[in-house]
């Protein structure tokens, strides 16, 4: 196991190297420059003035050198311009040519200065992922157990009429986007003028106009059971088809093997057969599905807290992206690109616990 951990861990660097400058490539291209350098200096610019730019905040030269700058693996970068004034990435307000560090990237803690949010890049992404970490909670301690009690009790009887009701709500929910049920929900449950809340609100059910609030903003801020429940049903609908159809497939397929018959001849009942037998074998299959919620959860809720106006991890990608913020992108794909190996691993250790008949070569 541990050489296994090991390995895994060595392919996880060397993967996560390859993606971080890929998309350190992608957003440092030429176009993107001149775009950051006529946002930050003037849109009147003149090319040999943004070359100048480029030049002098470390964007020019060699790609691979940028980024073993941009990562801490190389020094950083120093200028000198003709008025004598040393600039570079580590030199700072906080410190001066002498006494600045000559490593300072991503491994020492240093992710740059975001341009929108005018603050170090880690600082707003701490903010932003820890209001999306409460979203994302809040959707998997919904979802999971609501996805694998519909998959599991579809895959008991399969092809009885529980399982046709049940398959049909879970292909619904899986085929509609979040933009759409989202804004359905909206409609249903926190509009004053159609959907339910008008009438609830006539027959004197509620005491506001909307049984729900249908932005999230203030769930920043103060988290209740009223601006925070549609994004969470919004997310965990489209969720809860995919994990419940992939529950119901490892189940029905469990319930069909000869060790299931063989108990059921010995006399033990069907609910101890389904619990002590077939529901941990069944859930090799949908704890890899769940696992591989979290990277969709973090990069999926996108249009969700745009949608709700949630400002977490995926409306701070947005802004990111619409306003050239170069050094947020490069902090968000970091740790987009953490939270998918992280839970890959886990999913691979994980098979062990839950089936410890899974040999590893």
């Amino acid at each position: 196991m541990l050489m296994f951990i090991a390995r895994r861990l060595g392919l996880m660097i060397l993967t996560a190297l390859a993606l971080t400058f890929i998309v350190f490539f992608l957003t440092n291209l030429r176009p993107n420059l001149e775009k950051l350098a006529r946002t930050e200096g003037s849109v009147r610019m003149s090319e040999e003035a943004v070359d100048e730019w480029i030049v002098q905040n470390g964007h020019g030269g060699s790609v691979f050198v940028r980024y073993g700058e941009w990562m801490g693996l190389m020094p950083g970068w120093v200028l000198t311009d003709e008025k004598g004034t040393v600039r570079g990435r580590c030199i700072n307000a906080t410190n001066t040519p002498e006494t600045a560090p000559h490593y300072c990237g991503v491994l020492q803690g240093d992710w740059g200065f975001s341009t929108f949010f005018k603050k170090p890049v880690l600082d707003s992404l701490g903010e932003k992922l820890a209001a999306t970490g409460w979203l994302m909670l809040a959707v998997m301690l919904v979802m999971v157990p609501a996805s694998l009690l519909i998959g599991v009790l579809s895959g008991m009887r399969e092809g009885s009429r529980t399982d046709r009701a049940l398959s049909t709500f879970s292909i619904a929910s899986t085929a509609t986007p979040e933009y759409v049920s989202g804004v359905i929900l909206v409609a249903l449950l926190a509009s004053p003028v159609v959907g339910l809340s008008p009438l609830l609100a006539n027959w004197g059910w509620i005491e506001g106009k909307t049984l729900f609030l249908g932005t999230a903003t203030s769930a920043i801020d103060d988290i209740t059971f009223w601006n925070f429940t549609l994004p969470v049903m919004t997310i965990a609908l489209y969720g809860i088809g995919y994990i419940a159809r992939m529950t119901r497939a490892s189940m029905t397929e469990v319930m069909t093997a000869q060790y299931i018959r063989t108990a059921r001849l010995k006399g033990v009942s069907f609910g101890a057969v389904v619990v002590k037998h077939a529901l941990r074998n069944a859930l090799i299959a949908p704890f890899t599905v769940i696992m591989l919620q979290f990277p969709w959860l973090l990069n999926g809720v996108v249009i969700v807290e745009t949608l709700f106006n949630y400002k977490g991890f995926g409306w701070t990608l947005v802004q990111a992206a619409g306003n050239n913020d170069i050094n947020l992108l490069l902090g968000c794909s970091v740790v987009a690109v953490f939270v998918v190996l992280v839970t890959q691993l886990i999913s691979d250790v994980g098979y062990v616990f839950l089936n410890p008949r899974i040999r590893l070569s």
